[in-house]
C-alpha cells in the first residue's frame, strides 16, 4: 500500500492569508484536509509583503493551528508552497529558434535548448523571469504544440515569459525563511495554477478569459487554442469601492466594507432611493459603487483587446473567481458589458475539500497552488515524527536507562532549515513563480 503523500500551500493575499494542507490518493485526487486563515489589510500591498514581522506572526499562528488538527498530528510543517501575485506580475511574448542539421527528429534535449534560450531573454528593469511558459512551436511554415518526433532543419517557438519585481519573493523569503525557519518547496505563479486548476480544455481551446478579482489586484488571464495567450495585472480591486464609501464621510473602512458587501450593487437601480444605510444616502451609495465597478469592468474588458483579441474570438466566455464577485451585481455587469457568459470558477470533481469551514469558492486560488505542487514535484511538506525503537523485552540494561526528563512547559522554537533539501528547488520548483511592486505607482488607467 503506498504511503499517504501530504503538500501544505501558502497564499499571501491583500485581505488575508491562507494555508492549506492536502494528501494525494492512489487514484490521482487531491484531498483538502486542512485549511487556516488570517485576516489583515496592512500587511501586504499590492501582493508584497510590507510587514514582515506582523505576516510572519500570523503565518505562525496559522501553521500552529494547523498542526494541532487531528488530520495533521503529530506531523509537523516544514515546507511550503507558495502563490506569487501582485501588480508587477505580467507576460512578455518571445520568439526563439535553432538551426539543425537536415533532418534531424526532434527531441526533448532540442525542446530544452528552447527553454534554456529563452531564460537568457533581456526583460526591463527591475523585471525578472519568473516563468516560461511555451505557447507555439513552428518548423518551418508549419504550427505545432507537439514538435515531438517531427523532421525538421530549424525550430522555434514562442514563449509568454512570465515576469515581476524581485520584491515579492525575496520579502517572503525573509519572512518565511530567517523569521520562521521553513523551507520553500517552490513557487506558483496562483492566476496560471488557478487556470491549470478550474479551467477545461475546451474552454481554453475555443478560447477564454479568467478573472481573478481582488481586494487590490485584478488578475486577466486568457487562452486561446489551448494555450496561454495573455497574462496581465490591473492594479484595481473591491478595495477601491470600499474606499471610495469612505469619501462620503462619517464611515470608517470597516463599516464601508459591510456597506459595499450588504447593500451596493454594482448595477443601477432605475428608482432613486431617500433611504439610508449606516447614515449614508443610498442613492449616494450607488452613485459611488456604480461609477468604480464600471471603471473596474472597463479596463477588464479591454484587456482582450492588449491581447489583440476580440470578443467574438472567447466563445468559451469569462470565469470569475475573487472576493470582489461576491458584490451584488458585479457578474452581472461584466456579462452585459462584455457581450459574453459569465459562470463562477469551481473545484473539478478530482478536488475534494473536508474542511467544511470555509466556502470552497475562497479557497480556489490555494488550491491551486497546492495542486501544481503535487503536479510538479515529489518534494513531501510535512515530516513525520521519529520512531523510536523500543528495546526487546527483558534487554533492558537499568544501568543504561536514560535518566528520567522533567518535562519543559515551554514552546521550544521551531528548528532553522535554512540551506537545506528544499532551498535548493526553491528556484526552479513550480513551473510559474512571481515577484514584488513595492513603490510603484498605479498605471495609467482607461
Amino acid at each position: 500500500m503506498n504511503k499517504d503523500r501530504y503538500i501544505a500551500a501558502l497564499e499571501i493575499g491583500s485581505s488575508k492569508i491562507t494555508a492549506i494542507v492536502g494528501k494525494t490518493t492512489d487514484r490521482g485526487e487531491l484531498d483538502i484536509i486542512a485549511v487556516e486563515q488570517e485576516t489583515g489589510t496592512e500587511m501586504v500591498r499590492y501582493g508584497i509583503i510590507q510587514n514582515l514581522e506582523e505576516t510572519s506572526i500570523r503565518i505562525s499562528r496559522i501553521i500552529e493551528r494547523l498542526e494541532h488538527r487531528s488530520s495533521i498530528a503529530p506531523r509537523k510543517i516544514s515546507a511550503l508552497f507558495i502563490g506569487l501575485a501582485g501588480r508587477s506580475l505580467g507576460s512578455v511574448p518571445t520568439e526563439v529558434g535553432i538551426r539543425l542539421p537536415e533532418e534531424t527528429e526532434v527531441n526533448d534535449e532540442i525542446l530544452r535548448r528552447l527553454g534554456n534560450d529563452v531564460w537568457r531573454t533581456q526583460v526591463p528593469t527591475p523585471l525578472e523571469i519568473v516563468d516560461a511558459v511555451p505557447r507555439t512551436y513552428r518548423i518551418g511554415k508549419q504550427e505545432t504544440r507537439s514538435p515531438i518526433g517531427v523532421l525538421a532543419t530549424a525550430i522555434s517557438a514562442t514563449y509568454d515569459l512570465i515576469t515581476c519585481r524581485p520584491e515579492i519573493k525575496r520579502n517572503i523569503e525573509r519572512t518565511l525563511r530567517d523569521k520562521l525557519h521553513l523551507d520553500i518547496g517552490g513557487y506558483v505563479v496562483t492566476a496560471l495554477a488557478t487556470g491549470h486548476l478550474i479551467l477545461s480544455n475546451d474552454e481554453k481551446r475555443l478560447g477564454c478569459m479568467l478573472v481573478d478579482l481582488g481586494a487590490e489586484t485584478t488578475t486577466v488571464t486568457i487562452y486561446k487554442n489551448g494555450n496561454l495567450a495573455y497574462f496581465a495585472t490591473i492594479p484595481l480591486g473591491s478595495r477601491n469601492i470600499t474606499r471610495d464609501l469612505t469619501s462620503l464621510g462619517g464611515i470608517l473602512e470597516e463599516g464601508a466594507e459591510e456597506v459595499k458587501c450588504t447593500s451596493a450593487n454594482a448595477i443601477p437601480s432605475e428608482k432613486v432611493s431617500t433611504l439610508t444605510v449606516s447614515g449614508l444616502k443610498i442613492s449616494d451609495v450607488s452613485n459611488i459603487v456604480v461609477a468604480r465597478s464600471e471603471e473596474i469592468i472597463a479596463n477588464i474588458i479591454e484587456q482582450i483587446s492588449y491581447a489583440g483579441l476580440k470578443e467574438q474570438d472567447l466563445p468559451g466566455g469569462i470565469i470569475a473567481i475573487g472576493g470582489g464577485f461576491k458584490m451584488n451585481g458585479m457578474i452581472d455587469l461584466l456579462s452585459r458589458q462584455a457581450n459574453l457568459p459569465v459562470r463562477k470558477g469551481r473545484l473539478p470533481n478530482y478536488v475534494t475539500l473536508h474542511d467544511i469551514h470555509y466556502p470552497a469558492e475562497d479557497l480556489l486560488q490555494a488550491i491551486s497552488i497546492l495542486y501544481a505542487g503535487t503536479t510538479h514535484t515529489d518534494i513531501v511538506c510535512l515530516e513525520e515524527p521519529e520512531e523510536r525503537e523500543l528495546p526487546q523485552l527483558g534487554e533492558a540494561n537499568p544501568e543504561e536507562m536514560p535518566e528520567e526528563e522533567t518535562p519543559d512547559t515551554g514552546k521550544s522554537p521551531r528548528k532553522s532549515r535554512g540551506g537545506g533539501f528544499f532551498s535548493k528547488f526553491a528556484a526552479k520548483v513550480g513551473n510559474i513563480f512571481a515577484t514584488n511592486d513595492e513603490d510603484e505607482d498605479d498605471d495609467e488607467l482607461l
